[in-house]
């Protein structure tokens, strides 16, 4: 009988330490965490984001499921791309890439614009000039005024009726894991980032407040083709991330 535990060892990993990228995740305040030569927290990478051969494929899947909320046709901006996993792997138009590490540059598709530089000034990009803002278990990294200057850019580069997309490991489901990533300095919950993100100027479109799990480390990590049936799932074993979806404007998707 198909007991809820094996799911953890059913895909490769996805966290804020694995799925994600490390781009700016760290407070603007400490400039001393990036190098000269463009390197976000030595070892950083080695250590929480080590490269894993199904992440490609974990990711496309991800992206499928998110392309819902993004036109075919629109102006996208990864902010924390590092290895570029959903700006390689999403449909759009234009997809640009920005890291404060320049793994960015080496890691992008041919098809997408890497970027490096902190994400808390998108000083580099124009008044409206993307439709989606997407950052995969950022915030988490990054000091609160950090967090409000880095909301702030999102809402001035995004177009009127333009999404954020935010993926965030959510404390409320597993709190006893959230700082094993020793560069986590806030915590955020569904219902807290939520209020935040209202509090600068967002509007609400969807929560997911279970969305995949928090660590996806497995030795069956091969078995990626399960990841849409999770994504799919209303029942979501050992889930630790969360996926809020905001707006510039009071617009719902019904």
């Amino acid at each position: 009988m198909w007991q809820p535990r094996t799911l953890t060892v059913l895909f490769p990993p996805v966290h804020a330490s694995n799925l994600p990228t490390p781009a700016d995740k760290r407070p603007t305040s400490n400039p001393a965490a990036v190098d000269q030569s463009g390197v976000y927290v030595p070892g950083y990478f080695e250590t929480r984001l080590a490269s894993t051969a199904n992440r490609a494929k974990v990711w496309k899947h991800v992206c499928a499921y998110l392309s819902r909320w993004v036109p075919n046709d629109a102006d996208v901006l990864e902010l924390g791309a590092g290895w570029c996993d959903f700006a390689n792997n999403i449909p759009a138009g234009r997809v640009v890439a920005m890291d404060l590490d320049a793994t960015v540059k080496r890691a992008a598709a041919s098809h997408v614009t890497p970027v490096v530089g902190d994400c808390t000034d998108l000083g580099t990009f124009d008044d409206g000039s993307f439709d989606v803002v997407f950052a995969s278990n950022l915030l988490e990294h990054l000091e609160r005024p950090d967090s409000s200057r880095l909301l702030a850019e999102v809402r001035r580069v995004l177009r009127p009726g333009g999404r954020l997309l935010l993926m965030q490991p959510n404390f409320r489901l597993n709190p006893g894991r959230y700082f094993d990533d020793f560069t986590h300095v806030a915590i955020f919950t569904d219902q807290s980032l939520q209020d935040y993100l209202v509090s600068e100027g967002f509007s609400i479109e969807d929560v997911r407040a279970r969305f995949l799990p928090l660590t996806l480390k497995s030795r069956g990590s091969k078995l990626t083709f399960l990841v849409p049936w999770y994504l799919r799932s209303p029942i979501k074993p050992l889930a630790g991330q969360m996926l809020v979806v905001a707006s510039q404007s009071g617009r719902s998707t019904g």
